[in-house]
């Protein structure tokens, strides 16, 4: 009789209890293969699975669209634009956790908990080895200066990390004077925007222009990549500052949606992208410069010097983002 009634009880227990998620789904911004690393990790760890599907464009409309029955558990994004747009469109909720607080400073998370930085890169200057000289570029206000006239080269400049650097522009010194910017960097190129940063590394070391703007952790995967190290090798890299004030800085990152049909495997997940065996992951593998203090960047990433980061808060660069992408539209900056 005992044993009937133990599994009677077991019975009514397991009704009463929710079941365990086993899985986390997320839509991500980033190419799956620089996040499965992390995942596989996670998984080996926790037995829980993690589902992505690579979403490139209207992540926001999705997520919308799909309301309290989309499956994704959390958005994984690179930058803090593209974050402060899925917080607009309502479709994430916050997130209360010591763990994420004592692991990302506050500069690099929402002061409503609405997305946490996971990871930070550099928006940088390449310069080529052969025709520019040191300390011969050391300003973004420099890159409107005549002296770069058809020397530049440049992606599109209605691309997200573009859009954010002219927004980190415009909270210096105004819309004004980021719309000049804008202008004298249009007209200094040696030709018309197009392909992505390691494209630009690329055209340097054809000689088709001698310096070019791109992120720190593309110079790590050029470097990684047999038929790409040659343009990593004839180029140098320089940490430009605004004046008076740092490098411009930008995040990859995660908000949990407001579905999540998982939630505590959601943060779970969060948590752990945050600790240190991913940060370590994020560093090594894609060479970005972890958030968490006393993780350490690549021995790569070492070598490139150090730096000081601009001062300027991530969400008034969010901020801006709308008043940049009218102006590279006004100036027709890819035509």
């Amino acid at each position: 009789m005992f044993q009937r009634l133990s599994t009677a009880a077991l019975a009514l227990l397991s009704t009463a209890l929710p079941v365990l998620a086993t899985e986390v789904n997320i839509y991500s911004h980033r190419q799956p293969e620089l996040i499965q690393p992390l995942a596989n990790a996670f998984t080996a760890e926790t037995g829980i699975d993690v589902n992505i599907a690579f979403v490139d464009k209207g992540m926001a409309e999705r997520l919308v669209a799909e309301g309290d029955r989309s499956p994704a558990d959390l958005v994984l994004t690179v930058d803090i634009a593209r974050l402060a747009q899925v917080v607009e469109a309502g479709v994430t909720q916050a997130v209360q956790s010591d763990v994420l607080t004592a692991n990302i400073p506050a500069t690099l998370r929402d002061a409503g908990n609405q997305w946490f930085g996971l990871t930070s890169r550099a928006r940088i200057i390449y310069a080529s080895k052969d025709r520019v000289a040191d300390g011969e570029v050391t300003t973004y206000e420099d890159l409107e200066s005549d002296k770069w006239k058809g020397r530049i080269c440049s992606r599109s400049g209605t691309n997200d990390y573009n859009v954010a650097l002219l927004g980190a522009v415009i909270a210096h010194h105004g819309e004004a004077a980021a719309k000049t910017w804008a202008e004298g960097l249009k007209a200094n190129l040696a030709r018309k925007p197009a392909g992505g940063d390691r494209d630009q590394a690329k055209a340097i070391w054809a000689g088709e222009c001698d310096i070019a703007i791109g992120n720190t952790y593309y110079m790590g995967q050029m470097v990684n990549d047999p038929d790409q190290k040659a343009w990593a090798d004839s180029v140098r890299i320089v940490f430009p500052v605004f004046e008076g004030d740092g490098t411009h800085l930008n995040i990859s990152g995660v908000a949990m949606t407001k579905a999540a049909p998982n939630r505590d495997a959601a943060l779970q997940f969060m948590e752990w992208l945050s600790g240190d065996e991913a940060q370590k992951i994020y560093a090594e593998t894609n060479h970005e410069f972890p958030v968490k203090l006393g993780v350490e960047r690549s021995a790569l990433v070492q070598s490139w010097g150090e730096f000081t980061a601009d001062s300027i808060d991530l969400a008034t660069v969010a901020a801006a983002r709308p008043a940049a992408l009218r102006i590279m539209e006004e100036i027709d900056f890819d035509g």
